[in-house]
């Protein structure tokens, strides 16, 4: 039998409030992370490793950053009409931008009119993770639901943070109800202390995944949500199934980082994201080259250290250094350095993340803190040391006590 043909939608659309000031001049699918990567390019990574090629990204919000890096980065052979293609808000349907992700998929029918999919594989674009989605693809097709839901275990704990999947034992890969953010719900049948909650990736057939959103985009109570809505359209119906993420067997996974998903939609949760890369035996590995992530830096010089003196020795200690990084006789310990950044003499940096072209110049602090791109903390300057100088400086300081310095910030 032949192989299904398959249109994979990027929701990209979202506007990153909780992340804010990270998301207050791009995207949140466009936030650097890693040094190197955006957060779009584990989703769109994820899909060209499953030799998913024709993708279509939804963008909406400040997505200016984000078509860039799309289209400068994720360049497909135009022979092999293979694609990876930006949809910015068209409001084809209304004078209005998207109402939500099922709303978003409404508006842009005309793509999956023209591409004609057997079926359509739905992913959020700002989780960090690792998936063969042909694995779910398959599994999708064997169980004849008509929509497959990711599932991630989760402590039960957990659940008033998670839209939660309920399955019968009897039937375990088959939803019995979705539950949005439920305060007790029943754990698994093999392992009570967890549940399912929903990854925001879905499989479905492209012929109900048509009918579906377009009952929804007449359904005036609806909040066009694909987990809210259309999830349970399927659940009512009967045809929706289950995929649980432990099943997943990316290669080159570890047990440490075989089922690593993150969800960076908070300050907090995306600075822990970042320190999960640097732990001598990462919780998510940046080193398998079996499925690789790719992104789009070129042409950047190596990073460079210097100074090697009594006092004043540039180096880096559990730490990720991206090219075109300039340490001089500065100290680096538990941070993530993006491309172009450059620390000057006993300058210090601790438990930080630093975004493109950041200046630390010479015996500047800097410690638990984010950093946006193009700072310039002058000499002497401190950042993360004292919450109330911070706040008072206008930056963001977290309940748990990290700073974040907007983008183009002078710190004197």
């Amino acid at each position: 039998m032949a192989a299904p043909k398959v249109l994979a939608i990027v929701l990209a659309g979202g506007e990153g409030n909780r992340l804010k000031p990270l998301t207050a001049h791009r995207a949140k699918p466009a936030v650097p992370f890693g040094g190197i990567y955006r957060l779009v390019d584990f989703a769109l990574s994820n899909l060209v490793n499953s030799h998913y090629l024709h993708i279509v990204v939804l963008t909406q919000y400040k997505s200016h950053s984000l078509d860039r890096h799309i289209s400068k980065t994720w360049r497909m052979s135009a022979l092999l009409g293979n694609y990876v293609a930006p949809v910015p808000a068209q409001q084809r349907v209304g004078k209005h931008w998207y109402l939500g992700s099922a709303d978003a998929i409404f508006q842009c029918l005309n793509i999956i009119e023209d591409e004609r999919p057997d079926i359509v594989v739905v992913v959020g674009a700002d989780h960090v993770y690792r998936m063969d989605f042909s694995q779910m693809v398959d599994a999708h097709i064997a169980s004849g639901a008509e929509l497959t839901v990711a599932g991630i275990r989760q402590p039960i704990a957990l659940a008033t943070e998670f839209g939660v999947i309920d399955t019968d034992p009897a039937t375990p890969d088959k939803i019995r109800a979705f539950l949005e953010k439920p305060a007790d719900p029943v754990g698994l049948a093999d392992s009570p202390g967890e549940i399912l909650a929903s990854m925001g990736n879905y499989v479905v057939n492209a012929d109900a995944l048509v009918e579906a959103v377009t009952k929804d985009a007449d359904n005036l109570e609806s909040r066009h949500d694909m987990g809210g809505d259309i999830v349970p359209y399927f659940v009512d119906r009967g045809t929706a199934g289950v995929y649980d993420f432990i099943r997943n067997d990316v290669p080159g996974s570890t047990d440490r980082d075989r089922d690593y998903w993150r969800d960076v939609g908070t300050i907090d949760s995306y600075y822990e994201a970042n320190k999960d890369l640097i732990a001598v035996t990462p919780v998510f590995n940046l080193y398998n080259h079996e499925w690789p992530l790719h992104t789009g830096y070129v042409g950047l010089p190596p990073a460079k250290f210097v100074h090697a003196g009594a006092g004043r020795l540039g180096h880096a200690a559990d730490s990720i250094v991206s090219p075109g990084v300039l340490i001089s006789g500065a100290t680096v310990v538990g941070s993530v350095l993006s491309p172009g950044v450059h620390l000057h003499s006993w300058a210090a940096v601790s438990d930080s993340v630093l975004l493109d072209d950041v200046q630390v110049h010479r015996h500047a602090q800097v410690h638990r803190a984010i950093v946006d791109k193009n700072v310039i903390i002058k000499e002497r300057a401190r950042v993360g040391l004292n919450a109330d100088e911070d706040r008072a400086r206008g930056f963001t300081v977290t309940e748990s006590g990290i700073t974040v310095v907007p983008k183009g910030t002078i710190v004197e």
